[in-house]
């Protein structure tokens, strides 16, 4: 199993739970400390463990790593496209830099792995299974347009990808969690937190490892007959509750124009 972001957070859950399973795993990231940390964390639990840094933006980058992975596992049967970042922000407040770098990370760089993992890989052997973690996105995503898009256009490559590679055996999914107590959440105002808390009927913070389970079973062949569907693992944010106020002076009619 491949896990893009797997130093930390939800990808090194993931990584432990199915390690504990009897799974090789390999994992990337760009940050070569976490890497190294995980990978040792890994190898002491017994888990045959390959990592390397890898920059999923960059095609050359993916290419690498999916050809050191092949020639140290001989194959690849899992790829889970966990790799990704965003940052809290106002729609008004987010420059076109920023909206291109989220974009570039969460969509243009999970398609790069996936193509590259797929041709070389997956479509050869007719066999194959690809997670991709998205966010909850059911209601928009308010505060994060940049990566709410980004997920959209995912979500929607996972469906499409879903039909087109039926042919080769090749299974598709996606995971939206809510919001995860993790690594990457700790640089968030812990206010925002809060609100989440708050809106979530469960009244709790997602762990990274219950996320682990269910991108477990999404990898096993308990799901041969699952693919193309989002599955939400939100405490039923996407059901109730609402993280984005919005004022009572909302105008009640757009303005016309005076000679409109």
């Amino acid at each position: 199993m491949l896990i893009t972001g797997g130093g930390t957070g939800i990808g090194l859950a993931t990584a432990i739970e199915v390690g504990a399973l009897g799974a090789r795993v390999a994992i990337c990231g760009r940050r070569a400390e976490p890497l190294e940390q995980a990978a040792a964390h890994l190898s002491g639990a017994g888990v045959e463990v390959f990592h390397q840094c890898c920059d999923i933006r960059d095609p050359e980058s993916v290419a690498a790593l999916v050809t050191a992975l092949l020639t140290r596992f001989g194959g690849i049967d899992v790829l889970v496209n966990n790799a990704g970042g965003q940052f809290p922000t106002a729609a008004e407040a987010l420059t076109p830099k920023g909206f291109e770098a989220v974009v570039r990370n969460n969509l243009l760089g999970t398609w790069n792995m996936t193509h590259a993992v797929a041709t070389a890989a997956f479509i050869p052997r007719r066999t194959g299974r690809i997670v991709n973690i998205i966010a909850q996105i059911a209601r928009g995503f308010p505060g994060m347009v940049h990566t709410g898009a980004a997920r959209a256009g995912v979500e929607n490559m996972t469906r499409t990808l879903a039909v087109e590679w039926a042919v080769h055996g090749i299974r598709v999914n996606a995971v939206a969690p809510g919001v995860i107590e993790s690594t990457g959440t700790q640089r968030y105002p812990r206010e925002i937190l809060e609100v989440a808390r708050l809106s979530t009927p469960l009244k709790r913070l997602g762990s990274p490892r219950e996320v682990a389970h269910l991108i477990a079973y999404l990898s096993s062949r308990f799901a041969d007959f699952v693919t193309g569907q989002t599955f939400y693992i939100d405490g039923g944010q996407s059901l109730w509750g609402d993280q984005w106020q919005i004022p009572d002076d909302v105008p009640t009619r757009p303005p016309y124009p005076k000679n409109g």
